[in-house]
């Protein structure tokens, strides 16, 4: 037999490493609470990017839908699938939403258990129906605000009692709610612990007598604009846990409803506000102080002449820190008496009110050296000698507003950045402010917020400075500063950059420049470029490609922006509520493209020469979300009655304006002279 021929095949080699495993997904093995603070940052920055995250992948969509914690659809037929999709939601956000129906709010799925707070505050057609299927879905929803709600009655108001897990709810102008409403509330949501009735006007002292005796757990209530009175004050305030009182525009509240106030009242009141209580007196006011030793903010703004009588009464709140006393007039040594009696106070509003002079502010602010935020608006008889004095006593302002205080001089304003360098809201509009005085602000690094609207004297040179110096300012006000340009906007831009609302409305040199240099300021939200002609749509584009969270724009008189620019916004700009586009250059073609964002709430459309009926009609029912639109009178017979109905079925309420049509924007010079003469007459 022949010998078998010999294999040709090759042993098997040894592998010297093992075959790799399949490698498990970056994201799995991150904890939750790792994964959920990256997903914060990336929603601070831009809230779009989640959603490029979650297409990324299976895990990462996974991720983004335990992640999210509020809602916020943008039509109410979204709600179901907005559910499904994220299970541990535990807030609701329907303010996008100008109409939700019953059928939205019963499409909720049973014993979704996780939603603790919904906010149905800007939404309308919803009624009782609705109610009773959200009180059914959401047994433990424990925050609830139906504010102007006033088509809700008391059958909404029983529907809502059933929620009895209730820890917050906004009732404010809910006005055709009655004592019978508010008793089914009262009686069924025991545990309520914030409540606002402002401007419930159906609501009596039988209603409020029977809240104050089932809810003994209300920490915060609001009477605002109520009938409220004598025979329901007492009983509110011996609530035992009642920490803040809100009694704003009570006429029913006057001097002998305060002064029936009995001893064994609860000494919890930490904050009053009685601002506007046209019947109350000083006499009044001395008498419930007297009750309230814990009390910490005090508001009488626009309530009562402030004598030196009443101030001397508060020395008995040893721990008053805040005291308002916006538009009241002041008698003689009534605000040294403030200086005397009040020196625990960090917070000093004087905002609009007469009677205050050099002396007695003077004297007040040296006593009161621990002051961190006074507003002396409108005081327009102070003068410079005022202004030493609390630069040199009051080193630790935190925020100062002196608007309009038309005596002080360029010198003077230069002492509170020499002296007050902790400031963190600046606010000298309309003042004699100058380049040499924005130097001296620089020195106050920490400033947020600057408002220098109608300086007339400053330039570039000074917002130069500011932009050096002030890396954490949010908000800056340039209102009619004619004398800047592209030079200072770009300094201010590169400068800030958490820069998040800007004021540039009839700054007449600025042009497209200022606006690419704004564009790199990614947290922008809020621009206003009113009445400024040089710019045009190729600046409003840089500004939607880089701003993506704006949400507000004023771009009237900017008669250079045209369809192109809203090519852009509606391509990049989808965080955009609020637009005023009148007399710029736009058509059908850019109100058409406009209107493509889903989220786009006000329209303020007059004087548009571009604009056909049947471009707005078109655009009116293509933008579903709208709540306010202003349009021009001659607008009103060219469209149809059955059209405006349907938009104002679906939420939308129209406001039309009367204006001849005017394209010159005055020099700001002139301008602010002609404000002036009109304050004098």
């Amino acid at each position: 037999m022949a010998a078998a021929a010999p294999s040709h095949r090759h042993p098997k080699r040894r592998r010297l490493f093992p075959s790799p495993t399949p490698l498990q997904p970056p994201l799995d093995t991150l904890a939750d609470e790792l994964l959920f603070l990256v997903l914060d940052r990336v929603a601070a920055a831009d809230p779009r990017a989640l959603k490029s995250f979650a297409l990324a992948s299976r895990a990462c969509h996974a991720a983004e839908s335990r992640h999210r914690r509020i809602l916020r659809p943008l039509r109410a037929d979204l709600l179901p699938a907005a559910l499904a999709r994220y299970p541990s939601a535990s807030r609701l956000d329907l303010s996008l939403c100008a109409r939700v129906p019953d059928a939205a709010l019963a499409a909720v799925p049973s014993g979704s258990s996780s939603l603790r707070a919904v906010d149905l505050s800007r939404s309308s057609g919803f009624g009782a129906g609705g109610l009773a299927a959200l009180a059914t879905a959401c047994p433990d929803l424990a925050d609830l605000d139906l504010s102007n709600g006033v088509h809700l009655g008391d059958a909404a108001a029983a529907e809502v009692a059933r929620m009895r897990r209730l820890h917050r709810l906004s009732l404010s102008r809910c006005k055709a709610l009655t004592d019978m409403g508010l008793g089914c509330v009262a009686v069924g949501c025991t545990h309520l612990r914030d409540l606002s009735l402002k401007w419930c006007l159906g609501v009596t002292d039988l209603g409020l007598q029977l809240l104050a005796l089932k809810c003994k757990n209300l920490t915060s209530l609001d009477l605002s604009y109520t009938m409220i009175t004598k025979q329901s004050f007492l009983a509110i305030m011996k609530l035992p846990k009642l920490q803040v009182l809100t009694l704003l525009g009570c006429i029913g509240i006057d001097d002998d409803a305060l002064c029936s106030l009995e001893k064994e009242c609860s000494k919890s009141l930490q904050v009053l506000d009685m601002s506007h209580c046209q019947n109350v007196t000083d006499v009044g006011v001395s008498s419930i102080v007297k009750s309230m030793p814990n009390l910490l903010e005090l508001d009488l703004s626009y309530c009562c002449p402030v004598t030196p009588f009443m101030v001397r009464s508060l020395q008995k709140i040893s721990k008053l820190r805040t005291l308002k006393l916006e538009g009241c007039k002041f008698m003689a040594d009534a605000l040294k008496a403030v200086g005397s009696s009040c020196v625990s106070i960090r917070e000093l509003s004087l905002s609009k009110c007469s009677g205050v002079t050099d002396t007695e502010l003077s004297f007040a602010v040296l006593k009161l050296k621990d002051l961190q935020k006074l507003d002396i608006t409108c005081c327009r008889n102070i003068t410079d000698v005022s202004v030493a004095a609390i630069t040199g006593s009051c080193t630790s302002l935190i925020s100062l507003r002196m608007e309009s205080c038309n005596h002080v001089s360029s010198g003077a304003l230069q002492l509170i950045g020499k002296h007050c360098s902790r400031l963190e809201e600046l606010d000298l509009t309309d003042s004699d402010l100058d380049d040499e005085g924005l130097k001296a602000v620089a020195g106050c690094s920490n400033l947020s917020s600057l408002k220098i609207g109608i300086c007339l004297r400053i330039s570039d040179e000074g917002l130069a400075h500011i932009g050096k110096s002030c890396p954490k300012l949010r908000d800056i006000d340039l209102y009619r500063c004619g004398g800047i340009s592209d030079d200072g906007v770009v300094q201010i831009a590169q400068g800030c950059p958490v820069l998040e609302s800007i004021n540039l409305s009839y700054c007449t040199e600025i042009t497209d420049r200022s606006l690419m240099s704004l564009s790199k300021c990614a947290k922008l939200n809020t621009l206003e470029i009113r009445g400024c002609p040089r710019v045009s749509s190729a600046g409003l584009s840089e500004i939607a490609m880089g701003c993506r969270l704006l949400s507000k724009l004023d771009i009237k008189k900017c008669f250079e922006i045209n369809d192109v620019g809203m090519l852009y916004l509606s391509q990049f700009s989808h965080c955009l509520r609020q637009i005023n586009l009148s007399y710029c250059s736009v058509t059908d073609i850019g109100l058409l493209s406009l209107s493509s964002i889903c989220g786009l709430q006000n329209m303020t459309i007059v004087h548009l020469a571009g604009i056909t009926p049947n471009g707005l009609i078109a655009a009116l029912m293509v933008c579903g979300g709208l709540t306010k639109v202003k349009l021009h009178e001659a607008f009103k017979s060219m469209m149809h009655p059955r059209m405006l109905k349907n938009v104002e079925a679906r939420g939308c309420v129209f406001q039309w304006i009367d204006k001849p049509f005017k394209v010159e924007v005055e020099p700001c010079d002139v301008w602010k002279q002609q404000s002036q003469d009109v304050l004098v007459r």
